[in-house]
Formats: C-alpha cells, structure tokens, sequence
C-alpha cells in the first residue's frame, strides 16, 4: 500500500513534490466539472475488466458502488478534493482507495489517465453538445414565436446599413431561424466525428492484458471504440470543432443582438425591448440600456478567443500525450458556458420583445424602398433591365429634389423619365404593394414567408 502522503503515480520517486509544482500543476480547480464523466468512465472501466476476467465480481460491485457513493457526495457539495492528488481523475481515484482499499487499487489495470482524460472530455463535450442544440432550438422557437405573432409587420430592410428595400418582419426572424438551424447541424457533425471512445489506449500504445475496448464503447454509449492507440489520447481535434461551432453561434446571436441593438435605438426604434431584460444609468435618468445584447455581443470575443487558445496549445504538439493538453479545459468550459447563457437569456429577451408596427411603418416610407418595385414594373413591360434602372434613378432624383415619395408622384411627371409609365403603377409603389408583389422562392412574399413558418412548425414540433 502506498504512503498516504505518496502520490498514486510516485513508485520510483523518493522525493516528495515541491510545493511550488504541485500548485503549477493542479487542474483540480477546474477540471472537477469533469466529476461525473470520470465515475460513469470508470464504471464501464471496471464492468470490462470484470467481463475479461481481470478482476471478481466482488471486486467489480465495491469500486461500482462507492463510486456511486464519492458522486453523490461531490453532487452535494460535501466530497473534500485535495490539489495534492493533482486532478478530478487522481480524487476520485484516491478517494476509492481509501475507502475499499484492494480493489480500488485494481481500477486502474489496462488504463491510463491518458485514455481516461481523452474519455472524460468526449463524454462531457457530447453532452454539452446535446445541450447546446436544445438551448439553439429553444431560441429558434421563440424567434418563431415573434414572426408568427408579429406576421403583418413590415420593416425596412437593409444593405450597407442603407434603405433597401421593405421586408416582412416575419422575414427578418426567418433568418435567424435558418442560421441557428445550421448551427444546429454542426453540432449534429461534430458529435459523429466526436463519438468514439479511446478507452483502451492506454498511455499511447494500447495493452498487452486482454481487454474489450468494443464492451467499454458500448456501454458509454459510443458509437464505436478507437482504431489507434497514438491518435486516441492525443486526438482534440473534437474540442477545437465544438468550440468553432460555439464560435458560429455566437457570432449568429452577436449578429441578431447588434441589429436589434440599432432597432432599440430612439434612430430606428421599431422594437420595444422588455424593462426587464435593460438597466438603467447612474446618472442620466431616462435612460434604457440594451446591456443583455450589448454583453451577447461583447462575449463573442471571448468565445472566439478560446478557440484560438485550443488552436494554439495543439499546433506544436508531438505525438502522443504531453501535458499540454490539460491546458484544453478551460477554453473549452469556458466556451460552452458563456455561449450556453447567452443562448439562455437571448430566448427570454425575444419571447418578451414588441414590435412598433408604426414606427416601422413610418421607417418604410424613407429611402425609396420601391425604387426597385418600379424598375421590375417597367421590365414586365418589356423594358430592357438596364434602361429601366437608369429611368427609375431618374425619377428618384426627381423626387428627392422635391422631397417626395415616389407614390406622391403624379404619373405625368414620372412619364417624363420613361413613356411606358402609366396610372397602374400604383399597384407596385409602397412597401406594401412591394411586399404583396414578391414572388420568387425564399423571398419576403407573404405566401412564402407563410410557407416557411408552417415548415419551422412542423421540423421544431418534430
């Protein structure tokens, strides 16, 4: 048995760690999040080496059930972890020493912390997967939730920041759904790559004791065990794709949340952000800070970041283990837990926001929004496309020299810049009539944008 005070790996050290090491080495401080991969990873450990006749029954229901035991105390806040046992892995592992003894010393045949670690983080990435796509359709939902009730609204739509041309609102919330919809899949493609175990690997060449590597896959839920020693435990690659996912969410919200930013604005205030989701200003009374997407925008940067720290710890990596490769936790938490509560609040904040339909309404008659409704109108009479653009120019700078609409323009004056002009081209001016007239696939025409809701309907429902 080993000295109390001995480190579970110190066999040929006769010197006690220097202070200074054991405090720059230990990870307990974070990797303990990795508390419940470790027990259910050990668990099917020792139910394979019970299968392969490498440790009794007996042997194999102690560790399993006082394993149980240390879980259920770390869940309640009363396990005490020591920074001289290093890491989540080396706790667990002493405590159950402690407390069976014998077989707690037979957990470890056949593994290494190297495959043990590489393990944990699959499973604790796998399931943070899984609830990162809920939270992705949580939020669909309630993007759904808006353009459904809000379905009528019109709103300007945009290019270089510059009215563009008038869209449904309905529209606008679509494409966000579709983003997050693809963000979505890759989750769903990263979880595949990510979905084999390297348990049996060992330290980096595999074991000469007779081991199920396939029954430990299966029990962990894996789609399949590992194909090579070397590339199971110093494979990350699945870390640093879940983290770019994260990335393209947050990027995705931060996009939603700078353009309802501007919409908030008293500049375009066409939305009505819920007080409960704003602040206020320890100086200026009136005020209403979006600071919930202000802070969903500003913590893309971080998310991004991490990725790069996860790139960069990896790039000049021999094979196979190198302790490195504990400096991938906390980019990757840290990831997952900053995209995963902005996704969270980001749901609440749309399922309570308004819309001012008049505002947007008002918003729709600048900029000119129908200039192109009118070239189309002149194409469908046989119009060459690009002497139909010139015309309309024309008129528009027409109009603006008199501060008018297009839809205030009597015929006659617009019949200066082109002939074919004639008193149905009211059917096509105004964002009404321009949205009503869409009718290409995807577009922002009603029928479509009803299509496209019906179709969220039935995949979120699904």
């Amino acid at each position: 048995m080993a000295r109390e005070s001995e480190k579970l790996w110190g066999g040929r050290f006769e010197r006690e760690i220097a202070p200074e090491v054991e405090d720059f080495t230990e990870s307990i401080s974070f990797d303990h999040k990795l508390f419940r991969q470790d027990i259910r990873g050990s668990i099917a450990h020792a139910e394979m080496l019970l299968k392969c006749g490498l440790i009794s029954e007996s042997d194999c229901i102690a560790i399993r059930e006082t394993l149980k035991e240390i879980g259920a105390e770390i869940e309640a806040g009363t396990f005490r972890f020591d920074q001289k046992h290093e890491d989540i892995h080396m706790n667990i592992e002493a405590a159950l020493i402690d407390r069976i003894g014998e077989p707690g010393l037979k957990l470890h045949t056949a593994r290494s912390r190297n495959d043990q670690v590489a393990c944990d983080l699959k499973l604790w990435t796998r399931s943070a997967i899984d609830s990162v796509a809920g939270l992705l359709e949580s939020c669909q939902k309630a993007l759904l939730d808006r353009a459904e009730t809000f379905s009528e609204v019109i709103v300007p739509g945009y290019t270089h920041l510059q009215h563009a041309q008038p869209v449904l609102f309905a529209h606008v919330m679509l494409a966000y759904i579709e983003m997050l919809d693809r963000d979505r899949s890759r989750l769903r493609d990263c979880r595949k790559r990510l979905n084999i175990c390297p348990l049996g690997a060992c330290a980096l060449a595999g074991s000469a004791l007779p081991v199920d590597a396939d029954f430990t896959a299966r029990k962990l839920e894996f789609d399949a065990a590992l194909t090579n020693s070397l590339d199971a435990v110093s494979d990350r690659d699945f870390a640093v794709e879940f983290v770019f996912c994260l990335c393209m969410v947050a990027m995705h919200i931060s996009r939603l949340a700078e353009e309802w930013l501007l919409w908030a604005s008293n500049e375009f205030d066409f939305i009505d952000l819920d007080e409960s989701f704003c602040t206020g200003s320890s100086i200026m009374p009136q005020k209403k800070n979006p600071d919930v997407l202000e802070l969903i925008r500003g913590k893309t940067g971080r998310v991004y970041g991490n990725l790069t720290d996860l790139l960069t710890t990896l790039k000049g990596l021999p094979l196979a283990y190198n302790r490195d490769l504990q400096e991938d936790k906390f980019p990757l938490f840290e990831a997952g837990s900053e995209v995963g509560k902005s996704l969270a609040i980001l749901t609440q904040l749309i399922s309570k926001t308004g819309i001012k339909k008049d505002h947007a309404a008002s918003a729709c008659g600048r900029g000119y929004m129908d200039a192109t409704a009118l070239a189309d109108y002149l194409v469908l009479k046989g119009v060459p496309f690009r002497e139909s653009h010139r015309a309309v120019g024309a008129i528009v700078r027409h109009a603006a020299s008199s501060d008018k609409k297009l839809s205030d323009m009597a015929v006659e004056d617009m019949r200066k810049f082109h002939p074919l002009i004639s008193d149905d081209v009211f059917r096509v001016l105004g964002a009404r009539n321009c949205v009503d007239n869409y009718r290409s696939r995807g577009s922002s025409a009603p029928a479509e944008v009803q299509r496209r809701i019906d179709f969220w309907n039935t995949k979120l429902d699904a």
